[in-house]
Formats: C-alpha cells, sequence, structure tokens
C-alpha cells in the first residue's frame, strides 16, 4: 500500500497547471478563500478514483479522455488571457486574483485535466487489486487520496503566500501575471497536442 501513497505523492505534488496557478494564487492574493480552489481539486480527483475504482478503466476511452484535455485546455487557455489582461491594470490589487480561484474553477480543471488520468488509472487498475482494495476501501483509498491531491495545490497556495512580500512591487508583480500566462498558455498548447493524440 506505500507504493500507492509514494506514486501519488510523485504524481500530485509535482508542478503543473493546478499547482502552479495555486503558487500564483499564494503570491498575488493573501485571501485563504482561494483554498477553495484546493478543495475543488481533491473533490474531482476523489470522485475520479472512486468512478474508475467502482466502474474500472473502460469507462475512461481514449477519446473521454481527448475530450476533456480539450475542454481543459480551452479553460486553460481562458485564465491564461484573464490573468495576461489583470497585468495591465495600473491600479491592480493583491486581491484581485481572488474571482479566478473558486471551488468550481479548482473542480473544473482537475475533472479536465489529462494528467490527473495518468496518475488515477494505474493506481486504480494496477495497485489496488495488488493491494487487495475493494468494496469499501476503494471509497476510503479514494477519499485520502482525494485529500492528499487537494494538499498538493494547498502547499503550493502556502508556499506562495510566504513569497508575496517579495513580489510586491507593481511592475514585479505585473511580470509574474505575464510568466504565469505564459506559461498556463504552454500547459493548454501541450493539452491541444494530447487530445489530438488520444482522438487520433
Amino acid at each position: 500500500m506505500l507504493e500507492i501513497f509514494l506514486f501519488a505523492l510523485a504524481m500530485m505534488y509535482s508542478p503543473g497547471p493546478v499547482n502552479m496557478l495555486s503558487l500564483f494564487a499564494g503570491i498575488t492574493n493573501s485571501n485563504w478563500r482561494v483554498l477553495r480552489f484546493c478543495a475543488g481539486v481533491g473533490v474531482a480527483m476523489t470522485m475520479l478514483f472512486v468512478t474508475t475504482g467502482y466502474l474500472g478503466s473502460s469507462i475512461m476511452t481514449p477519446t473521454l479522455q481527448g475530450v476533456a484535455a480539450l475542454g481543459g485546455s480551452a479553460y486553460i487557455a481562458y485564465l491564461a488571457i484573464k490573468i495576461f489582461m489583470a497585468s495591465f491594470n495600473k491600479h491592480q490589487t493583491i486581491q484581485e486574483g481572488q474571482r479566478n480561484f473558486s471551488f468550481i474553477s479548482g473542480f473544473v480543471m482537475q475533472l479536465t485535466n489529462p494528467k490527473a488520468m495518468i496518475a488515477v488509472l494505474p493506481i486504480v487498475t494496477i495497485q489496488f487489486p495488488n493491494a487487495h482494495i475493494e468494496g469499501v476501501s476503494i471509497l476510503m483509498m479514494s477519499i485520502i487520496l482525494g485529500a492528499m491531491a487537494g494538499g498538493a495545490p494547498t502547499s503550493y497556495f502556502i508556499a506562495g503566500n510566504k513569497l508575496k512580500y517579495a513580489v510586491l512591487n507593481p511592475k514585479i508583480l505585473s511580470t509574474v501575471k505575464r510568466s504565469m500566462a505564459a506559461l498556463l498558455l504552454l500547459v493548454s498548447g501541450q493539452f491541444v497536442y494530447e487530445a489530438t493524440q488520444l482522438l487520433g
């Protein structure tokens, strides 16, 4: 069972669009309500683990994963454009980005993230059976792993929150926003590429 948690930690806590957005939120937003975004990520992952664990990997066909990747790409590109446009606001405040980090935002982003299924499928199809996790145990493990998934962006948010005082200068803040927008557009492009591979 230890290998399940080690694999999940490696997959969930590595840099990705959700974790990078949370780091950005910590830098630009001191309001702890951003944690709703992290909760949305955790709930989405719990749902993916439960659904795939009980119904099997057959429901997540390459076509469905490709469609989800395209949806995720569009949503990430939308966020990137909003962040980029906000970087030109001369009267920007630290609280300004808060509306981009709602529970629904985290939930949708994680649900449409093809990397989420890369983490989920090996665990439920290989590691769960090897550890004899079945029945109610699937639900319990899904909740634990979902909480771990929510903890990943939370840790990035806390790190960003601690670093924010180094970037309160408006010029630096604008640069951070533009850099984040560029990174998100790259991720969006990667999602499109993955979708074309899945949709064949």
